[in-house]
């Protein structure tokens, strides 16, 4: 079985602007179909992909968007430092115009953030959709938690 990271070889020089397009294009159709365990092993071995999560939350489909999620919590039990990387990355996706954004980027900092990110969320405690707030403060709730504050 060919692994996924294999076809990004494919791509050529991954510093191109079209190739980390396609790259990004590829992952999430591979979400789509459920390969999380393979988009895994690639962000095991290539810290470098950390910026692709903000890709995946904005995507419009559901099961990509889940699957992102699922990644996250997939790579802070495996201990990476790169789930840090991942959190910075997000911060602008909790001023996305779309409240799903905003709500699973929230949703994201509430696993992998640290003190520095609660300021972020706290501006979202009074957003206009009530289920982007109310993701807000369960995450706030979950890194005080996490901190022992």
């Amino acid at each position: 079985m060919t692994r996924i990271y294999d076809a990004t070889f494919m791509l050529g020089d991954m510093d191109s602007p079209e190739n980390q397009q396609g790259l990004e294009v590829m992952i999430a159709d591979y979400m789509e179909k459920g390969f999380l365990d393979n988009i895994i092993d690639m962000f095991r071995y290539d810290a470098g992909l950390y910026g692709v999560v903000a890709v995946l939350l904005r995507d419009e489909r559901l099961r990509v968007r889940i699957g992102a999620i699922a990644l996250v919590e997939a790579l802070k039990e495996l201990g990476l430092e790169v789930v840090q990387d991942i959190a910075d990355s997000l911060l602008p996706l909790l001023g996305e115009d779309n409240p799903n954004v905003r709500g699973d980027a929230a949703y994201v900092f509430g696993i992998i953030g640290r003190e520095r990110h609660l300021m972020p969320l706290e501006r979202l405690l009074e957003d206009e959709n009530t289920e982007v707030a109310q993701t807000a403060k369960d995450s706030i709730d979950s890194i005080l938690s996490e901190v022992g504050l």
